[in-house]
């Protein structure tokens, strides 16, 4: 399709990443999380009528349950959006937020909306990684090739780990990197721009008297970094996924609860408007690899996101690479050879969490914020994907 304009982000947010099951948000469902960073992204916003946004795409991995019922449409209508603004939820697994800002962009770009919104929701609390009732085609047990598709997410980590030879030791050496960076960024408030606070709400039972508790709390912060990671403690953890394996808890990305918002525009827009360009949408690519190892997608992605925006890899000033574990992102970093300066700065899945569908708008709006912050040019988000697949977006400054 012929690109007839821009697309311009201008406003992006997220909400605090939560640790699934025992976290901030064990007890928020995820439409409601959808909402609370739909009411943010606006809020940045205020001179933008509602009325002239086109659609919602949002991504999430494991669209069933609480996060079913097409939760864009649901949320949507919930952050009280005009009845006119559509709703269509998207489904790449990890990439499921960042495919929701291409997708968005496209529309755009292509001359078809003005205003649209992307988004990426998940709660891993209330939703298992593969869904209540995962189905698995017989077909994919037939030959080699084809049951890497059932392989668990460790398991193919484990097959990276040994393919491109990436030991216990430096897996668990850029786990602690990503502890202590994240760590850092939090007290230097590098997350303070692009995190809205979450005010919680945790109910429980007297049985004496029959009353419902509550407890408020707002949180502002990820929760998933930990100050006593270290390398010796590290090394005591077991393996998981292999007997004589190298993947651990410990150095694999935290499931995670979170959500995050992007307003996208065309320069008529931004005009009409009178808002403010973050960053434009440059390029998106994803390419498909062995499912058995699906954790080198960006090798394959991020080379073409760079073809498509005619950029060289150097000219990217930061990317985020989803550690969705350390061996799949050393694999990708020492085969490209990424500057290890610009990848995750500020930390990255292992110690940060990586709510699935979420994951790409939030780390989008992790990204365009450093440009701003930092006054750099180009930014890329970039992640493996279950089943086989990369995907890499770019960002410029504006």
């Amino acid at each position: 399709m012929k690109q007839v304009q821009d697309a311009y982000i201008v406003a992006a947010t997220r909400t605090p990443i939560g640790r699934s099951h025992r976290g901030y948000f064990r007890n928020t469902r995820p439409d409601d999380l959808l909402v609370k960073a739909l009411h943010a992204v606006l809020a940045q916003v205020p001179s933008l009528d509602p009325q002239a946004i086109e659609d919602l795409i949002c991504g999430c991995a494991i669209p069933e349950g609480p996060q079913g019922l097409n939760i864009a449409r649901v949320g949507a209508v919930l952050a009280g959006l005009p009845t006119s603004v559509g709703g269509i939820t998207v489904n790449r697994f990890c990439a499921s937020g960042l495919s929701a800002i291409q997708m968005a962009a496209d529309r755009i770009r292509v001359g078809e909306a003005d205003v649209m919104i992307a988004a990426g929701v998940e709660s891993m609390s209330m939703v298992p990684m593969t869904g209540n009732s995962p189905s698995f085609s017989p077909l994919m047990f037939q030959n080699d090739e084809n049951i890497g598709i059932a392989y668990g997410m460790g398991l193919t980590a484990e097959k990276v780990a040994q393919q491109w030879k990436v030991s216990r030791d430096m897996q668990d050496a850029f786990a602690v990197a990503s502890h202590a960076k994240a760590l850092a960024a939090q007290a230097r408030g590098d997350f303070t721009a692009e995190i809205t606070p979450v005010e919680v709400v945790d109910r429980s039972a007297n049985l004496d008297t029959g009353e419902v508790m509550e407890k408020r709390r707002t949180v502002s912060m990820d929760e998933g970094a930990r100050a006593d990671t270290s390398l010796e403690g590290l090394a005591k953890l077991k393996t998981v996924f292999a007997a004589r394996g190298s993947v651990t808890a410990g150095n694999s990305s935290q499931t995670s609860d979170g959500a995050g918002a992007l307003i996208l525009a065309s320069e008529k827009a931004v005009k009409q408007y009178g808002l403010t360009p973050l960053a434009r949408f440059v390029s998106f690519a994803s390419k498909g690899v062995p499912p058995h190892i699906m954790g080198i997608g960006p090798i394959e992605a991020i080379p073409a996101a760079l073809r498509y925006a005619g950029l060289k890899q150097d000219d990217i000033d930061w990317f985020e690479l989803n550690e969705a574990f350390a061996a799949q992102s050393l694999a990708v970093m020492n085969t490209l050879g990424l500057n290890p300066d610009k990848v995750n700065p500020l930390g990255g899945a292992i110690a940060l969490g990586h709510p699935l569908g979420a994951t790409g708008a939030m780390r989008a709006a992790t990204a365009i914020h450093a440009l701003q912050r930092n006054k750099l040019r180009y930014s890329m988000v970039t992640m493996c994907v279950g089943m086989g697949q990369g995907a890499a977006g770019i960002f410029e400054r504006v």
